[in-house]
Protein backbone atom coordinates (compact mmCIF):
# COMPACT_ATOMS: atom_id res chain seq x y z
CA UNK A 1 0.00 0.00 0.00
CA UNK A 2 0.82 3.35 -0.77
CA UNK A 3 0.62 6.92 0.51
CA UNK A 4 0.42 9.98 -1.46
CA UNK A 5 2.77 13.16 -0.43
CA UNK A 6 1.76 16.25 -1.75
CA UNK A 7 3.87 19.54 -0.97
CA UNK A 8 2.90 22.39 1.56
CA UNK A 9 1.02 23.78 -0.90
CA UNK A 10 -0.82 20.85 -1.82
CA UNK A 11 1.08 20.02 -4.89
CA UNK A 12 1.96 16.37 -5.58
CA UNK A 13 5.16 15.49 -4.96
CA UNK A 14 5.27 11.84 -5.04
CA UNK A 15 4.06 7.96 -3.48
CA UNK A 16 5.66 6.43 -1.12
CA UNK A 17 4.98 3.22 1.01
CA UNK A 18 3.38 3.35 4.11
CA UNK A 19 6.00 2.78 5.75
CA UNK A 20 8.29 5.79 5.30
CA UNK A 21 4.85 7.49 5.49
CA UNK A 22 4.68 6.83 9.16
CA UNK A 23 8.57 7.86 9.63
CA UNK A 24 7.20 11.02 8.14
CA UNK A 25 4.68 11.29 10.50
CA UNK A 26 6.51 10.73 13.77
CA UNK A 27 9.39 13.00 12.54
CA UNK A 28 6.40 15.67 12.21
CA UNK A 29 7.21 16.56 8.89
CA UNK A 30 3.86 15.78 7.36
CA UNK A 31 -0.20 15.78 8.36
CA UNK A 32 -2.30 13.47 7.23
CA UNK A 33 -5.34 14.32 4.96
CA UNK A 34 -7.06 11.41 4.40
CA UNK A 35 -6.48 7.56 6.01
CA UNK A 36 -7.56 4.19 5.88
CA UNK A 37 -9.36 2.33 8.08
CA UNK A 38 -6.63 -0.09 8.93
CA UNK A 39 -4.43 0.41 11.92
CA UNK A 40 -0.37 -0.12 12.28
CA UNK A 41 0.78 -1.59 15.48
CA UNK A 42 4.52 -1.30 17.08
CA UNK A 43 5.39 -4.52 18.70
CA UNK A 44 4.31 -4.19 21.90
CA UNK A 45 1.21 -2.40 20.48
CA UNK A 46 2.64 0.82 22.85
CA UNK A 47 1.89 2.99 19.46
CA UNK A 48 -1.24 2.91 17.01
CA UNK A 49 -1.38 4.41 13.94
CA UNK A 50 -4.15 4.19 11.06
CA UNK A 51 -2.81 4.13 7.91
CA UNK A 52 -2.37 7.32 5.99
CA UNK A 53 -3.50 7.32 2.49
CA UNK A 54 -2.88 11.07 1.41
CA UNK A 55 -0.58 13.34 3.46
CA UNK A 56 0.69 17.08 3.09
CA UNK A 57 4.20 18.08 4.20
CA UNK A 58 4.39 20.62 6.89
CA UNK A 59 6.94 22.76 5.13
CA UNK A 60 7.67 23.86 1.66
CA UNK A 61 9.89 21.46 -0.39
CA UNK A 62 11.91 22.64 -3.59
CA UNK A 63 10.99 20.13 -6.39
CA UNK A 64 12.89 19.82 -9.77
CA UNK A 65 10.67 19.45 -12.60
CA UNK A 66 11.23 17.66 -15.63
CA UNK A 67 10.16 18.52 -19.19
CA UNK A 68 9.71 14.85 -20.55
CA UNK A 69 8.79 11.40 -19.22
CA UNK A 70 11.85 9.75 -19.09
CA UNK A 71 10.95 6.45 -21.32
CA UNK A 72 11.63 3.14 -20.00
CA UNK A 73 9.47 0.14 -20.01
CA UNK A 74 7.49 0.90 -16.61
CA UNK A 75 6.56 4.25 -18.15
CA UNK A 76 5.25 2.45 -21.51
CA UNK A 77 3.34 0.26 -18.78
CA UNK A 78 1.48 2.93 -17.00
CA UNK A 79 1.12 4.92 -20.37
CA UNK A 80 -0.61 1.92 -21.46
CA UNK A 81 -2.49 0.68 -18.19
CA UNK A 82 -0.84 -2.17 -18.19
CA UNK A 83 -3.10 -3.51 -21.15
CA UNK A 84 -1.66 -4.98 -24.10
CA UNK A 85 -2.30 -2.45 -27.31
CA UNK A 86 -3.54 -5.18 -29.82
CA UNK A 87 -6.10 -7.43 -27.30
CA UNK A 88 -6.46 -5.34 -24.48
CA UNK A 89 -5.38 -8.64 -21.83
CA UNK A 90 -3.45 -7.54 -18.94
CA UNK A 91 -1.81 -11.09 -18.58
CA UNK A 92 1.97 -11.57 -19.24
CA UNK A 93 3.19 -8.13 -20.50
CA UNK A 94 6.67 -7.16 -22.20
CA UNK A 95 7.31 -4.40 -24.77
CA UNK A 96 6.73 -4.49 -28.29
CA UNK A 97 8.37 -2.27 -31.38
CA UNK A 98 5.46 -1.39 -33.49
CA UNK A 99 7.91 -0.79 -36.49
CA UNK A 100 10.93 -3.56 -35.44
CA UNK A 101 14.35 -2.15 -34.80
CA UNK A 102 15.24 -4.84 -37.57
CA UNK A 103 13.65 -2.51 -40.20
CA UNK A 104 14.55 1.04 -38.55
CA UNK A 105 12.18 1.45 -35.31
CA UNK A 106 14.04 3.33 -32.71
CA UNK A 107 13.03 2.55 -28.81
CA UNK A 108 10.90 5.24 -27.67
CA UNK A 109 7.60 6.07 -26.60
CA UNK A 110 6.22 6.89 -30.14
CA UNK A 111 7.44 3.39 -30.97
CA UNK A 112 6.57 1.02 -28.36
CA UNK A 113 3.73 0.02 -26.65
CA UNK A 114 2.79 -3.09 -24.08
CA UNK A 115 1.93 -5.99 -25.73
CA UNK A 116 1.02 -9.69 -24.50
CA UNK A 117 3.85 -11.84 -25.00
CA UNK A 118 1.12 -14.08 -27.15
CA UNK A 119 0.59 -10.91 -29.46
CA UNK A 120 4.08 -9.97 -29.58
CA UNK A 121 4.90 -13.90 -30.89
CA UNK A 122 2.09 -13.62 -33.17
CA UNK A 123 3.15 -10.05 -34.73
CA UNK A 124 7.03 -11.31 -34.23
CA UNK A 125 9.59 -8.96 -36.86
CA UNK A 126 6.78 -8.10 -38.97
CA UNK A 127 5.48 -4.04 -39.39
CA UNK A 128 1.50 -4.26 -38.39
CA UNK A 129 0.44 -4.21 -41.67
CA UNK A 130 2.20 -7.39 -42.74
CA UNK A 131 1.27 -9.34 -39.26
CA UNK A 132 -2.73 -7.90 -40.17
CA UNK A 133 -2.90 -6.29 -36.72
CA UNK A 134 -4.30 -2.84 -35.17
CA UNK A 135 -2.99 -1.15 -31.94
CA UNK A 136 -5.77 -0.07 -29.89
CA UNK A 137 -4.29 3.11 -29.17
CA UNK A 138 -1.10 4.75 -31.22
CA UNK A 139 1.58 5.38 -29.56
CA UNK A 140 2.69 8.68 -28.02
CA UNK A 141 5.12 10.26 -25.69
CA UNK A 142 2.97 11.22 -22.55
CA UNK A 143 3.56 15.07 -20.98
CA UNK A 144 4.34 15.66 -17.47
CA UNK A 145 0.68 15.93 -16.20
CA UNK A 146 -0.55 13.36 -18.39
CA UNK A 147 1.87 11.06 -17.28
CA UNK A 148 0.85 12.00 -13.76
CA UNK A 149 -2.81 11.66 -14.17
CA UNK A 150 -1.98 8.21 -15.69
CA UNK A 151 0.25 7.18 -12.67
CA UNK A 152 -2.13 8.75 -10.09
CA UNK A 153 -5.13 6.55 -11.57
CA UNK A 154 -3.04 3.93 -11.71
CA UNK A 155 -2.46 3.21 -8.27
CA UNK A 156 -5.68 4.82 -7.17
CA UNK A 157 -4.36 7.85 -5.92
CA UNK A 158 -6.46 9.97 -8.18
CA UNK A 159 -9.65 8.54 -6.11
CA UNK A 160 -8.27 10.10 -3.02
CA UNK A 161 -7.93 13.13 -4.33
CA UNK A 162 -10.77 13.84 -5.70
CA UNK A 163 -12.63 12.77 -2.24
CA UNK A 164 -10.50 15.48 -0.65
CA UNK A 165 -11.19 18.18 -3.13
CA UNK A 166 -7.70 18.80 -4.35
CA UNK A 167 -8.09 17.09 -8.12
Amino acid sequence: MHTVVLNADYTYLNTVPWQRAIKLLVKEKAEVLKEDDRQINNCDKSCQFRVPLVMKLVQMVKTVYRNKVPYSRKNVFIRDNHTCQYCGTHDRLSIDHVVPSSKGGKTNFENCVACCVTCNLAKGNKTLPEAHMRLKKHPHEPTIIEFLTYKMKHTGVYSYLKDIKIY
